[in-house]
C-alpha cells in the first residue's frame, strides 16, 4: 500500500492510422490509460488535428446490449462479466443481424410471458383468497351459490380464472359455488348474467359452501403453482438454448463500446493517429511496449512527469489492498485526495475503528456484527450479479472490520452482551458509569470524559501532521508556517490545550501562571496578520492582481479575523465535539445495564427474552448510532485539517470499465 497517491505520467503518442486498430485493442486489454480528451491539447497543437465520427453508434451498442442482458435475465442467467471479454475475438458489430436474432428469440418468449401473466394473476387471486379465508376475513370475498341457465359451466369457469376465481360443482346437484373477490365485482356480475345465473334460495347449502369449494381451492392453487413454475422452466429452456449465442453478442457489443471510447479520444493527420493520457508510472513500461508492438514499432512516444502539469489537472489513483476497500470507499464518499497528497485509507481505519469500539464496546455484540457481516459478505460473493440490498457490499465489508473492532475493546473493558463474564483487561466500563470502579486508570464518567477529549486531541494533531506532509510535498512553505492547520496554528492548539488542562488540574480555579504564553501567543498573532501581506506579495511577483492599499488591508484583516476565530473556537468545539464519544459508550452501558435490571425482575423465559430483546436493540440502535457518529468525526473533524478533497479520480478505460463514457 502506497502512503501517498501514485504517482503518474502522462502519455502521447503518434502512430500510424493503419495501425491505429490494433494500438486501441492492446491499450483496452491493457486498462490502465485514462484518455485526455484532444480538446484539452494545446491550440496550437490542435490546428494539426482533426476528429472522425464514429463507424457506429455507442447509443444503439449500449441499447442492444442492455436488450440482451433483459433476456437473459427473463431466463434467469446472470450477465456475463468483463471475465469473458477477449479483444482477440473482437469483430465488427453486425446490429441488423443481432437484431434479427433478438427478435426472434423475443418472439418465441411471447406467447409463454403471456400464459405467465396469466398464471400469474390467477395464481395471486387464488393465495389472496385462501389467506381471506384462513383469517376468517370473508367480507372480501364474493360467494354465491346457484344455476347456470345459458352456456357451459367449463366456459364460465375458464373466465372466472382470469379473475382468479372460481367455479365447482355441488356434489349429487345442479348448483354451483362461485367464490370470486369482492373488488371484482363490477366484472363478474355481467359476466355471470350472460350465462342465466340464478341465484339459490338454500340457506343450507349457502352455509357449507365455504368448506365444500375450499377444497377446490387447494387444489387450483397447486395446480396453478405448477402451471407457472412450468412456464418459467419454458422461458429458462428457450434461453438456455441461446446462452451461448447471446453471450458472444454481448461480448462483441461491448468490446465495441469500450473501442469506440477509446477511440472518441484520438484525434488524426492525413497518416498518422494522436492520443494522450495518464499512466501510473509503475505501469508506463508495459504500456509503452504494448504501443510499440501493436504499431509494429512505428509510434513515437512521448513522457511529461506529472510535475510539469497544474497538479489540480493530473487524475489521482490511490492504491490500496483489496481489504481496506471499505474505508477507501469512505474517502472516495468525502471526495478525491489532491494529486501527491497522503492516501489517508489506513488513517481513516484506524480513527474509525478506534471511535467505533469506543463507543460500542461489547464481544459478544461485536460477534453478533462479524458474523452478520461474514454472512452477508459470503452471500455476494456467491451471487457476484445480486443487487444490494438494505446491508450493500460495502456495509456487510465494514461490519466485519466493525464487529473486530467492538469485540477487541469489549475484552478491554470486560463487556460480553453486557454481562462481566470475564475480568476487563482495562477498566470495566459499566463499572465507570455505575461510579464504583474502584482501583481502575478511570473509576467515573468524568474519566470517560477525559479519554475521549484525549482521543481527539490525537487524531486532531494527526490530521495537523499529515497536513504538514501534505503541504511539504506541494511546497507550499509559507502556509505550512502561518496558516491556522500550519505550525502556527498547531502551535496555538498546544498552547490552548496546556492551558485547558492546567485550569482543570487546579481543581477549575486558575490557569496556569507561565510568562512565557503571553509572548509566544502574541507573536503567533502576529505571523498570522502578516501572512496575508506575504501572500499578496508572493502573487503579485508572480505575476497575480495588484489591489489598493485600502482593499488589501481589508481583506488582511478580515482573513486574519477570520482565521484567529478558527483556531480559539474551532479547535475547542472539534476537540470537545469528541465528547459525543464518550457520550454514546455511557449510553451504550447504561440501555445495557437498565436491560439487566428489567430482566432481572421477570422470572424465567420471560426475563431471558427481555435480555435478548434488549441486545437486539442495542446493536441495530447503538450500532447504527455509533457508526454515524464515527463517520461524522472523520469527515468534520479529522478530515478538515488535512484533506482539500480537490482531486479528479483517475478512470482508466478497460474491459472492466463500469459504463461507457457518453459522448
Amino acid at each position: 500500500m502506497n502512503l501517498f497517491t501514485r504517482p503518474m505520467k502522462l502519455l502521447t503518442a503518434v502512430v500510424l492510422e493503419q495501425t491505429s486498430e490494433a494500438v486501441v485493442k492492446a491499450l483496452l486489454e491493457l486498462g490502465v490509460l485514462d484518455f485526455v480528451h484532444i480538446n484539452k491539447l494545446d491550440p496550437q497543437q490542435m490546428e494539426k488535428l482533426s476528429s472522425r465520427p464514429s463507424s457506429i453508434n455507442r447509443a444503439n451498442l449500449e441499447e442492444m446490449r442492455k436488450r440482451v442482458e433483459a433476456l437473459l435475465r427473463q431466463g434467469h442467467l446472470d450477465i456475463p462479466t468483463s471475465e469473458v471479454l477477449d479483444v482477440k475475438k473482437l469483430e465488427k458489430p453486425q446490429l441488423e443481424e443481432y437484431k434479427r436474432i433478438l427478435d426472434v428469440l423475443t418472439s418465441d418468449l411471447l406467447s409463454l410471458k403471456d400464459k405467465q401473466k396469466e398464471s400469474n394473476q390467477q395464481l395471486m387471486g387464488l393465495e389472496e383468497m385462501r389467506r381471506y379465508i384462513t383469517e376468517g376475513k370473508g367480507e372480501y370475498l364474493d360467494l354465491r351459490v346457484g344455476e347456470i341457465t345459458h352456456g357451459k359451466s367449463e366456459d364460465l369457469g375458464g373466465k372466472l380464472a382470469v379473475y382468479g376465481g372460481l367455479l365447482d360443482r355441488v356434489p349429487e346437484s345442479a348448483k354451483f359455488i362461485c367464490l370470486t373477490l369482492r373488488r371484482d365485482v363490477s366484472q363478474v356480475d355481467p359476466l355471470l348474467e350472460k350465462f342465466g345465473w340464478v341465484e339459490s334460495s338454500d340457506v343450507d347449502l349457502q352455509k357449507k359452501a365455504i368448506s365444500l369449494i375450499k377444497e377446490r381451492l387447494d387444489a387450483e392453487h397447486q395446480r396453478a403453482l405448477k402451471s407457472r413454475t412450468e412456464v418459467e422452466q419454458a422461458v429458462d429452456a428457450v434461453v438456455k438454448q441461446q446462452q451461448s449465442q447471446l453471450f458472444t453478442i454481448w461480448s462483441n457489443l461491448r468490446l465495441n463500446e469500450l473501442c469506440d471510447q477509446i477511440r472518441s479520444y484520438f484525434a488524426y493527420t492525413r497518416n498518422t493517429t494522436l492520443f494522450s493520457g495518464w499512466v501510473p508510472s509503475d505501469q508506463a513500461d508495459r504500456v509503452r511496449d504494448a504501443i510499440i508492438q501493436a504499431s509494429e514499432g512505428q509510434s513515437v512516444i512521448e513522457w511529461t512527469n506529472a510535475t510539469e502539469v497544474p497538479r489540480q489537472d493530473v487524475p489521482v489513483a490511490v492504491a490500496s489492498p483489496k481489504a481496506l476497500k471499505p474505508f477507501q470507499n469512505i474517502v472516495n464518499n468525502y471526495s478525491t485526495p489532491e494529486y501527491g497528497t497522503v492516501n489517508p485509507t489506513i488513517f481513516v481505519m484506524i480513527a474509525y475503528l478506534s471511535m467505533f469500539g469506543l463507543m460500542f464496546a461489547d464481544v459478544g455484540q461485536g460477534l453478533v456484527l462479524l458474523l452478520v457481516g461474514l454472512l452477508g459478505s459470503h452471500a455476494y460473493k456467491k451471487n457476484p450479479l445480486k443487487p444490494d440490498g438494505m446491508l450493500s457490499r460495502n456495509v456487510t465489508s465494514l461490519l466485519v472490520y466493525l464487529g473486530l473492532s467492538s469485540m477487541v475493546f469489549g475484552a478491554l473493558f470486560g463487556s460480553y452482551f453486557g454481562l462481566p463474564l470475564l475480568p476487563a483487561l482495562w477498566f470495566n466500563y459499566e463499572a465507570a458509569v455505575a461510579g464504583h470502579a474502584e482501583g481502575a486508570l478511570i473509576h467515573d464518567v468524568y474519566g470517560i470524559l477525559g479519554l475521549t477529549i484525549k482521543f481527539g486531541i490525537i487524531i486532531i494533531y494527526t490530521g495537523l501532521v499529515l497536513n504538514w506532509i501534505n503541504l511539504i510535498r506541494k511546497r507550499s512553505y509559507l502556509t505550512l508556517l502561518l496558516d491556522k492547520n500550519g505550525l502556527v496554528g498547531g502551535l496555538l492548539f498546544g498552547i490552548g490545550l496546556y492551558m485547558g488542562f492546567g485550569f482543570v488540574g487546579s481543581g477549575y480555579r486558575q490557569f496556569p501562571q507561565t510568562s512565557w504564553v503571553g509572548p509566544v501567543v502574541t507573536v503567533c498573532l502576529i505571523l498570522l496578520f502578516a501572512r496575508g501581506f506575504l501572500s499578496y506579495y508572493l502573487s503579485v511577483r508572480k505575476g497575480g492582481a495588484k489591489h489598493e492599499p485600502g482593499k488589501l488591508i481589508l481583506d488582511v484583516v478580515m482573513e486574519w479575523l477570520v482565521d484567529v476565530l478558527e483556531i480559539f473556537t474551532g479547535y475547542m468545539s472539534n476537540t470537545l465535539s469528541f465528547m459525543r464519544v464518550a457520550g454514546l459508550g455511557i449510553a451504550h452501558a447504561s440501555l445495557m445495564e437498565s436491560f439487566k435490571m428489567l430482566s432481572s425482575l421477570v422470572d424465567g423465559f420471560g426475563g431471558i427474552a427481555i435480555f435478548i430483546l434488549g441486545n437486539v436493540l442495542v446493536i441495530v440502535l447503538e450500532g447504527l448510532s455509533a457508526g454515524i457518529q464515527s463517520l461524522r468525526l472523520n469527515y468534520y473533524e479529522f478530515f478538515s485539517r488535512y484533506f482539500t478533497g480537490k482531486g479528479i479520480a483517475y478512470k482508466p478505460v478497460g474491459l472492466n470499465s463500469n459504463t461507457s463514457e457518453k459522448r
